[in-house]
């Protein structure tokens, strides 16, 4: 697997003429290949609290797109994935290929399913909130008595659905996905995203981590196959743990160490702006140097790790 070059100017957003920019996200800038394949950019943006850093994080998109690539390659017996198998360097300019290499997927053109398939191991984040209120995560009841962190008796199928971009995706039911796409697609997709997540964590955990939850994307095919899309298990659309460090955090109730961007949000949330807390909407802080080469850090090492 290619080393990403620390030496490699990092890439904060593509700026590719040969090709119509169809949209830019968080990270990824897509790119039309005709009208049947887009070209994914995964740049080296980050964004934290759904607000885009000013700072990009160097061969991070390298590094997603390596641990994507990963999981793609483990995972497609459970279900097809977009990915066509073309170079992306074989669709751009000669001086675009810099931009593209090692850090962009060629895939199919599908219809996206506006649900984000979220499955949970592990009790955390908006999951552990929603417990301690209701003894229940987006309308899936959980025994009593779990504490943060804690490993669910069995994985749970947790929906949102998929908001406009700048806002939160919100939790819903499997009964609301039901309505919005039918009781077929919704019972597909939850089945499937359970069996990828159990596969992967099983994998990981070999690796000493733990995948605590993650989000999938699917879409439609023309021929109406439902297929794997977007990013796959990656830090930034799943919770890592590492296995050392994860018994300490649970009896202590606390957050164990994850590998993501958990060094910037610490650094935002007492980061100050003219002399008050910085109020989570854009522009952000400047990140200093020692949050952004710890972050990179914590990216190299999980797909090190992961594919060791």
């Amino acid at each position: 697997m290619t080393q990403p070059s620390p030496t490699a100017a990092a890439l904060h957003t593509s700026a590719l003429t040969s090709l119509p920019l169809l949209a830019r996200g968080k990270v990824r800038d897509n790119y039309a290949v005709g009208d049947d394949r887009i070209l994914m950019v995964a740049s080296d943006r980050l964004s934290a609290f759904d607000v885009i850093m000013g700072e990009p994080i160097p061969g991070k998109g390298e590094l997603l797109t390596q641990m994507a690539l990963f999981w793609f390659d483990k995972l497609g017996y459970i279900c097809p994935n977009h990915l066509t198998g073309d170079a992306p360097e074989s669709v751009v300019k000669p001086d675009e290929v810099a931009q593209v290499r090692g850090r962009s997927m060629l895939v199919q053109r599908l219809k996206p399913i506006p649900v984000e398939a979220v499955v949970r191991g592990y009790l955390a984040g908006s999951g552990w909130k929603e417990y301690q209120e209701s003894r229940s995560v987006c309308g899936v009841p959980l025994p009593e008595g779990l504490t943060n962190a804690a490993k669910l008796p069995t994985p749970i199928y947790t929906p949102a659905a998929k908001a406009a971009a700048g806002e939160h995706d919100e939790n819903i039911t499997f009964e609301r996905t039901v309505e919005m796409i039918g009781l077929d697609l919704a019972t597909r997709i939850r089945d499937l995203s359970i069996a990828i997540y159990q596969a992967a964590a099983e994998i990981s955990l070999a690796k000493g981590m733990i995948i605590a939850d993650t989000k999938f994307e699917f879409g439609l095919a023309p021929d109406g196959t439902l297929v794997l899309m977007d990013e796959v298990l990656t830090p930034d659309s799943s919770r890592y743990w590492p296995v050392e460090g994860y018994a300490d955090a649970l009896a202590r109730g606390e957050n164990p160490p994850s590998y993501d961007k958990q060094f910037v949000r610490d650094w935002l949330e007492q980061a100050q702006v003219n002399g008050k807390p910085w109020d989570k909407t854009a522009p952000a802080p400047r990140l200093p140097r020692d949050v952004i080469e710890k972050t990179a850090a914590k990216y190299r090492e999980a797909r090190e790790r992961l594919t060791a």
